[in-house]
């Protein structure tokens, strides 16, 4: 059994069984690589079939020297992923990786967003410009809907129930969701689909995508950083800004208002509720707040 043709079934299960992304296909197949590659450098003969613990042990210890614990962390889940795949499909009887442990992991709380700072950002989109009002739109939209950026990117516009007020969202693993969407964003898709989109000469295959840059194609994750970098930049904001800090600003700002956080994970297509809980950190005013309000206690 070679390790090429056991890496392509592998990513082969991953994309069509477990229904994963092709990013995270990828990165799966990359964390494989990794380790074949360390196997040829020492001139190490083994086989998906052969290879131990220790011989595993030697190559996440010289691999991991530099790199932090979440990224560690992520290499060793890669690993235990692909061996549990191994001894699912009895290519080996055996899981080398199960006594590796992972690096323990703080929570790490996301950068958000002020009301103020969603607002300051957006005001100073130049919408003289054509891509003015498209730029707005999409981040109006971030904001509105909590979105990832391959969803906001991929959305179709097949897939706006405006008289509804919802989206159909396809997330992570092809799992699709409707999230409820504000009407201030259908305000502003209303006007770019009605006043810029439909100016555009929109190139064959793309016809559906919501948000399409100057050549008719559907806009790319990169394309979308960089218009928020440039945005962030000309509002003199200072935070390190990505489309996953509307997300979190999002869920943030809904907790911090009394949304119920099952409606939360439902709107942000979180499979578990622990990854919505990290929304729960709350500063010392919110907690003050909370006291007293809710404190029977507190009429004393």
């Amino acid at each position: 059994m070679h390790w090429k043709q056991i890496i392509s079934d592998y990513k082969y299960y991953l994309r069509i069984e477990r229904g994963l992304s092709v990013n995270s296909v990828e990165s799966y197949g990359l964390d494989i690589w990794k380790l074949v590659n360390y196997l040829d450098q020492y001139q190490i003969k083994h086989t998906p079939r052969t290879i131990d613990s220790q011989a595993l042990h030697d190559f996440i210890y010289l691999t991991t020297k530099t790199l932090s614990a979440r990224s560690q962390a992520r290499l060793i889940s890669g690993l235990k992923s692909f061996f549990s795949y191994l001894v699912f499909e009895d290519y080996r009887e055996d899981d080398p990786t199960v006594l590796i442990e992972t690096p323990k992991l703080g929570r790490k709380l996301p950068n958000t967003l002020s009301l103020y700072e969603i607002d300051l950002l957006i005001s100073s989109i130049d919408l003289s410009k054509s891509e003015g009002e498209r730029n707005r739109c999409m981040l109006e939209t971030l904001y509105s809907c909590g979105l990832r950026a391959t969803e906001l990117i991929s959305l179709k516009i097949s897939e706006l129930y405006f008289e509804e007020g919802f989206i159909r969202v396809q997330g992570k693993g092809n799992k699709q969701r409707f999230v409820p969407i504000a009407p201030s964003a259908i305000k502003y898709i209303t006007i770019y689909v009605n006043e810029i989109r439909s100016h555009i000469s929109i190139k064959k295959g793309h016809e559906d995508f919501l948000f399409l840059n100057r050549r008719g194609s559907q806009l790319t994750r990169a394309m979308l950083f960089t218009i928020i970098k440039n945005t962030a930049k000309k509002a003199g904001i200072k935070k390190s800004i990505s489309p996953h800090t509307f997300r979190h600003s999002f869920a943030t700002h809904l907790l911090q208002n009394g949304a119920d956080l099952r409606a939360i994970q439902q709107m942000l297509g979180h499979q578990s509720i622990t990854t919505t809980e990290i929304y729960m950190h709350l500063n010392q005013k919110d907690l003050a707040n909370v006291i007293s309000k809710h404190h029977p206690r507190n009429d004393y």
